[in-house]
This record gives structure tokens, C-alpha cells and sequence, in this order.
């Protein structure tokens, strides 16, 4: 069976919304009156910033631990590395099950995300320029330590955060057309799965930064293609090297990929603010950035947004907010 045909059942959802719902409650969504006159048609907004950890990456970390204790393999530690909504998300969950959790991030990493991590009782350490040499720093210690590492792209992580987007599309079944950013790709795989699972006939938009291409770049040349990242303002899709399994979920079944440039995400963020008066990181004002640039081809449709988190530094959001 290939990773692809293996997406969460309608049944695994069900199963893995249980498990989240032991630590709290489905995220609302709303139809915004001002965010819909913005973009000029009905648009709803998931919010995804309403978790214990500001970001939907806790849902599953939930899952993923929850397998292993089901399984009776929860290890003495997990490593894993993360620009930030990961990593609390690991932190959440292994100090539910009793288990240490240390987490690699970059140089440079947002400030607040690392001090929300170690209120959690993470061990972090800083390591690599991006992303990727975090991530391959982190693995290189669960080898030498003989801890599990976990991945940032997992089937029983994709299990439960389809369970947002199993929450969204049945809370809006005449949904057109759903934009969701792209990190390594759990989100909008499971945006995917839940699609499935419903029967619901959304198309799913996958989302990028113009300043970390490497899924836009992998999908269109059919392979894994590295990109630069030079994105100062959407860590939460900050990857520098796409993910083979998610690219084969993610290629034929998105409707399109759109880039967005951080300039592009700041008017987004601060049009959240004003409109909702949520706080959106990067990452998580990408899709309506993504709508907005698309505005013209939306007219009568009815969109979702995945506002994945708000898990943004105080003086980079007030930049962002800053008249222009």
C-alpha cells in the first residue's frame, strides 16, 4: 500500500476527533461579514488560532502519541525539530503521556515560540540556519541517543489534524473552494483526507511563500525540487526541501498552487486584525493572502480559510501592522 492510498478513513478521523477532544473543544469557524465584503463573496474563516497552543499542529501531536501509547511503544524520548507550532505541539502531547521531549530549531527562531515551547517542558536546542538543518541535527541526535524521532510528515500526525478540516467542511457543506497553506504539507494533505472522507466536493488550493517555492517548484517538475528560503515573515512555510510522501498526496489532488509574497502576507494579517481582530503568524494570513490575489475568479463562490495559527512575535506583528 502506498502512503497515498493510506490517507485516514472517515472512521480514523472520527476516532482521532475523540482523542483530540480530550484536550479541548472543535475550533469555531465563522462567516465574517467584513472579511466577505474584502474579498468580495461569501468567506468563511477556521480558527485554528483558538487551540491551548495557537496552531492546529497540536491536534496532531495528540494522535501521534496517542498511537504510540496504544501500541505500548512510547519511548524515553522524543526528538524532533520545528519552526515553532510543531514543536509545541510535541511538547503538549509528550508531557501528557510522561515522556521527554527535546525539539531542534534554527538560529534566528521566532523568540516566543521558543518560550512557549519550554513552558511546556521541552529542552530546546538551537541549531543549523533553517529548517532543514535543524531538522537533519535532530535526527542525527535520536541516533546517537536512541530516541524517537518524529517526523514534521507522519500518517498518524495527518490523522488528527484532518480533524479540523473535518470539523470545517461539514460546518460549511456548500464550501466551494477551501485555501490552505503549505509547511510540509500535513495541512493541506489533510484537507485532502477529509474531502475524501466526507465526500465533499471542495477544491483544495495549496498555498506557498514566493520565498520558499520548493512544493510549487517539486509539483510542477514531478520530484522533489530544493528551493531557497528567504521568507522572513512566514516561518510556517519556511521549508526548504519538500516531502516525497506529501508531494504524492498533495500532486493530484490540489486544484492549484498559489504564491504569496510576505508583502502580500503583511496586508493579509493586518486585514485579519481589522476585520476579526484575530492575530494571524505568517503562515496562518497566507490563505487569505492567497484569496485576495485570486479575488477576481471568486465571485459567488463560497471559500474557506484555514487561519492555521497566530503564534507571531509582538514586534514583527506590530511591523506588520504599521501603516504602509
Amino acid at each position: 500500500m502506498t502512503f497515498a492510498t493510506a490517507l485516514p478513513s472517515l472512521a480514523d478521523i472520527e476516532a482521532a476527533a475523540r482523542t483530540v477532544y480530550q484536550d479541548f473543544p472543535p475550533t469555531p469557524q465563522y462567516r465574517w461579514g467584513l472579511l466577505s465584503e474584502r474579498l468580495g463573496t461569501d468567506c468563511w474563516l477556521k480558527h485554528e488560532n483558538h487551540t491551548p497552543v495557537g496552531a492546529f499542529k497540536i491536534r496532531g501531536g495528540l494522535t501521534y502519541f496517542d498511537r504510540l501509547a496504544q501500541r505500548g511503544a512510547l519511548p524515553r524520548e522524543v526528538i524532533s525539530a520545528t519552526r515553532g507550532n510543531h514543536g509545541q505541539s510535541m511538547g503538549w502531547a509528550a508531557r501528557r503521556h510522561g515522556v521527554p521531549c527535546t525539539i531542534v530549531v534554527p538560529h534566528g527562531n521566532s523568540v516566543e515560540k521558543n518560550a512557549a515551547m519550554r513552558a511546556l517542558g521541552v529542552t530546546l536546542i538551537e541549531h543549523g540556519g533553517d529548517f532543514q538543518e535543524a531538522r537533519e541535527h535532530a535526527m542525527r541526535l535520536a541516533a546517537e541517543r536512541g530516541a524517537h524521532m518524529v517526523p514534521s510528515f507522519h500518517p498518524d500526525l495527518l490523522r488528527g489534524v484532518a480533524t479540523y478540516w473535518w470539523e470545517f467542511l461539514r460546518a460549511v457543506p456548500q464550501m466551494d473552494v477551501a485555501y490552505v497553506p503549505i509547511g510540509q504539507g500535513s495541512g493541506a494533505c489533510s484537507a485532502i483526507a477529509a474531502k475524501q472522507a466526507l465526500g465533499h466536493g471542495v477544491r483544495i488550493v495549496g498555498v506557498v511563500s514566493r520565498h520558499a517555492t520548493t512544493y510549487a517548484d517539486s509539483i510542477a517538475a514531478g520530484r522533489v525540487v530544493e528551493a531557497p528560503v528567504t521568507t522572513e515573515l512566514a516561518d510556517g512555510m519556511a521549508c526548504r526541501v519538500a516531502d516525497q510522501a506529501a508531494l504524492d498526496i498533495l500532486a493530484p489532488h490540489l486544484d492549484h498552487v498559489v504564491q504569496v509574497s510576505d508583502d502580500e502576507v503583511a496586508a493579509a494579517m493586518r486585514a485579519i486584525f481589522t476585520d476579526t481582530h484575530n492575530v494571524a503568524e505568517g503562515a496562518g494570513a497566507a490563505a487569505f493572502a492567497a484569496a485576495l490575489q485570486e479575488k477576481d475568479r471568486l465571485a459567488g463562490l463560497t471559500v474557506g480559510l484555514a487561519l492555521t495559527g497566530g503564534n507571531v512575535d509582538a514586534p514583527v506583528f506590530a511591523q506588520a501592522l504599521a501603516p504602509r
